[in-house]
């Protein structure tokens, strides 16, 4: 099997549905697996896609179990020498996967690598980052971006050209494609796995970091594109428990990438924000 692809879903049935076709549409010669994981979806998701996609490999979970322990479920079950984690509010085309896979099998120096993502208007998803620091978390923490957007401009590299093919730290988690064997070769033979501890946002970029940290690299390709629709599934959710899930996962990060001192002045800033914002 070249390649797996893993669809973590949450209430975006129509959005899949799109997903779901565009990938059986792609061209190439490769073989390829899809696997849906549903997180307890509640608007007939699961149903969908049992009966348009009998060929998915279809897994429902009673309860969302946020992204990166779905995905998990998937990875331990892919055959593809790629795995693809892809979010169920994007479209590929044509030529996507076959074209990705064709680079990353040539280019076995990206462990981890994404294609340019462009919205439903043709305009570019900015998706690479820096690694986080201190400064820029707590920046984002006390909203000062909302006022003074260039002083997160390092961070969010706000002047990466998405023209050219390069490496970076890390890569948006809507198109994350793994190359199985490469990651198993800088790892002892491990399984390509996200850490649980994050329910939802800061695992890809956790990924990244392990991958640097193990001696592989991660790249983004300007030369191979597909659709980002952004976010389908958190506009269904409250603002307040976003935010909850974005704090976790930031003290998260750092208690396993920072200092005590860098976790101790993060809580802080988190908790003196929720007295203003309820």
């Amino acid at each position: 099997m070249d390649l797996t692809v893993i669809i973590v879903s949450w209430n975006v049935k129509e959005k899949l549905k799109l997903n779901l076709k565009a990938l059986y549409e792609s061209g190439g010669d490769f073989k390829f697996e899809t696997f849906v994981v549903d997180n307890n979806s509640h608007d007939g998701s699961a149903e969908m896609v049992r009966d348009n996609f009998p060929q998915v490999k279809l897994i429902v979970n009673t309860e969302n179990r946020g992204f990166a322990a779905a995905n998990n479920q998937a990875i331990n079950l892919a055959q593809g020498k790629f795995v693809l984690l892809l979010n169920p509010d994007m479209l590929v085309n044509a030529e996507t996967l076959f074209k990705m896979i064709s680079w990353a099998g040539e280019n076995t120096q990206a462990v981890v690598s994404g294609c340019k993502l462009s919205n439903e208007k043709g305009t570019i998803v900015k998706q690479v980052r820096r690694f986080p620091s201190l400064f820029d978390q707590l920046m984002i923490v006390f909203k000062i971006p909302h006022l003074f957007p260039a002083i997160v401009k390092k961070y969010l590299q706000l002047n990466f050209d998405y023209t050219v093919s390069q490496r970076v730290d890390s890569i948006r988690g809507a198109f994350f494609l793994i190359n199985v064997g490469a990651y198993k070769k800088i790892s002892n033979d491990k399984i390509p796995l996200l850490d649980e501890r994050y329910f939802i946002w800061f695992e890809e970029v956790d990924f990244c970091r392990e991958v640097y940290k193990l001696g592989g690299e991660v790249w983004y390709n300007a030369d191979i594109s597909c659709i980002d629709y952004v976010g389908q599934s958190f506009g269904q959710v409250k603002r307040i428990t976003t935010q909850k899930y974005f704090r976790d996962s930031m003290l998260s990060y750092f208690q396993k990438w920072g200092s005590p001192i860098e976790v101790k002045i993060l809580t802080i800033a988190w908790k003196a924000v929720s007295l203003f914002v309820r």
